[in-house]
């Protein structure tokens, strides 16, 4: 039986080369995840090959011996009805002048085409990874989360080492879910927005802590911001935040980073946005034991459990959509708004936020002409002036890039968890409201992540001690020597 199983197999040209595919195919798969079990990474177009190449000439195999071996007999039968010779493969004698030319030629072909394959397929594959391909290819879809990213942190990071990190087995995931991205582009089938969180994304010790070291002690940092009152002079005051970054040190983890010390491990219940936690589950790895923490409302249908990592409070690490207030603010301190147009910042957030166009262009149009209009009715001398026409483009640019009509992107449409202003942030945990059995509470102190240093303050002692705050300017001096006179001091 075995016997007459390997003539078949074999015994044609086109099962020969079916059965010589699967063989080696086989042996290259498992020859490959061997090494790759033995810590070998390879790249990602080492997957290609063991995931992609090396199974489609597994399948092809499979598919030709049968068919070999069926036309075959057809060739056998219609031989012997015709009173031939059945032969089922060619003689091939390289004793023969003309034989030896012919498989010379061959090879001699097959090496260069073999060559120009490979070279087109690595170009091609390197281009797909590129972030030009990614933030371009698919304008319409990609264009919100392309524009963000130039403006991330992270722009010099490629969307390949985010989204799929080093390894073989994350990017053949990835392509796949890719050729489904691609049929959905192509026939008008993706959703608008896109909704967040991405839950095939790779955990972030594949992607994040390549670069990040997870059990780095950090410390303190000082965290300050810049912000602008409604006031007609635009009054510009400063937060100084000390944030408890903190991390593993002697040891011992406090501070936030104390979420990411590998001898903790933090389980969560929540809703399909991680908006809404119900269930929080802690592991000691030293003490070996388990707190689970609930809340007192009970978690609803289609709710998942979720091992806690770098994303779910760094959830917009390179896709940051900010607000009209933070971007405001941010024109004004960057120079692109001048400072000293009145109520700039008061009616910046209010053009920002009051209308919804249909487009970008149309948008800009409208941004621009009701700065115009505001300056016109109430301050006729300012209307024409050059830094009106400039608060106008970056109001326009302030909306377009945080505002997509065409994917339905609006602000303050993908939460920042980052804190606890423009979304729940830490207070998804920290609310008081998730406890133990025993009454034991998740906290909500302000004090555990950060200690408050200044608070919209326009003239703090300490800032300008720091360095990041200047003093206020110094009165005239006929100004001050007549000052005591008028107090009569």
């Amino acid at each position: 039986m075995i016997k007459h199983f390997f003539a078949a197999i074999t015994g044609n040209v086109v099962s020969l080369v079916g059965t010589l595919l699967i063989a080696l195919s086989l042996l290259f798969i498992g020859a490959l995840l061997i090494m790759q079990a033995m810590g070998f990474e390879g790249g990602a177009y080492l997957g290609i090959i063991t995931f992609v190449v090396l199974p489609m000439g597994f399948l092809l195999g499979v598919f030709i011996v049968p068919l070999g071996i069926w036309l075959q007999k057809r060739r056998d039968a219609k031989a012997a009805a015709e009173g031939r010779e059945v032969g089922h493969l060619p003689i091939v004698d390289l004793n023969r002048e003309s034989t030896r030319g012919v498989l010379l030629g061959f090879v001699a072909l097959s090496v260069p085409i073999i060559a120009l394959a490979a070279g087109l397929t690595f170009k091609a594959v390197h281009y797909m990874d590129s972030t030009e391909f990614c933030g371009t290819a698919c304008h319409q879809v990609m264009q919100p989360e392309y524009t963000a990213f130039q403006r991330s942190p992270h722009v010099r990071v490629g969307c390949a080492g985010c989204h799929i990190g080093p390894g073989a087995e994350w990017f053949v995931k990835a392509k796949i879910s890719g050729s489904w991205q691609l049929i959905a582009v192509a026939l008008d089938l993706y959703p608008r927005p896109i909704p967040t969180p991405v839950h095939s994304l790779r955990p972030a010790n594949g992607t994040c802590e390549q670069c990040h070291w997870p059990t780095k002690f950090v410390g303190e940092r000082l965290k300050v911001r810049t912000h602008y009152l409604d006031d007609e002079q635009n009054t510009e005051v400063k937060t100084a935040l000390m944030v408890k970054v903190g991390g593993s040190a002697g040891g011992e983890s406090h501070g936030i980073h104390w979420h990411v010390d590998p001898k903790h491990s933090i389980r969560y219940l929540s809703d399909p946005s991680r908006e809404k936690i119900y269930d929080i589950e802690l592991t000691d790895a030293n003490a070996g034991t388990k707190v689970l923490y609930k809340t007192e409302e009970p978690a609803p249908a289609g709710t998942e459990w979720r091992t806690m990592d770098c994303v779910d409070c760094h959830n917009r690490p390179a896709h940051n959509y900010r607000s009209p207030e933070y971007e405001v603010d941010f024109a004004l301190s960057e120079g692109r708004i001048d400072k000293t147009l009145p109520f700039i910042r008061r009616e910046g957030v209010r053009i920002l936020t009051e209308k919804e166009y249909t487009s970008h262009d149309e948008a800009r149009a409208g941004i621009a002409a009701a700065v115009k209009d505001f300056y016109a009715k109430n301050y006729p001398d300012l209307a024409g002036s050059e830094a009106v026409v400039q608060a106008g483009k970056a109001l326009g640019d302030a909306y377009t890039w945080n505002n997509f009509p065409h994917m339905k992107v609006t602000w303050n449409l993908y939460p920042n968890h980052i804190g606890h202003q423009d979304s729940p942030g830490c207070f998804r945990c920290h609310d008081n409201k998730h406890k133990t059995e025993t009454g034991e509470k998740i906290g909500k102190k302000c004090s555990t992540c950060h200690a408050i240093v200044a608070e919209e303050e326009s003239n703090s002692a300490l800032l300008q001690e720091l360095g990041v705050q200047e003093p206020p300017p110094e009165p005239p001096a006929a100004e001050a020597a007549a000052e005591p006179a008028a107090t009569g001091t």
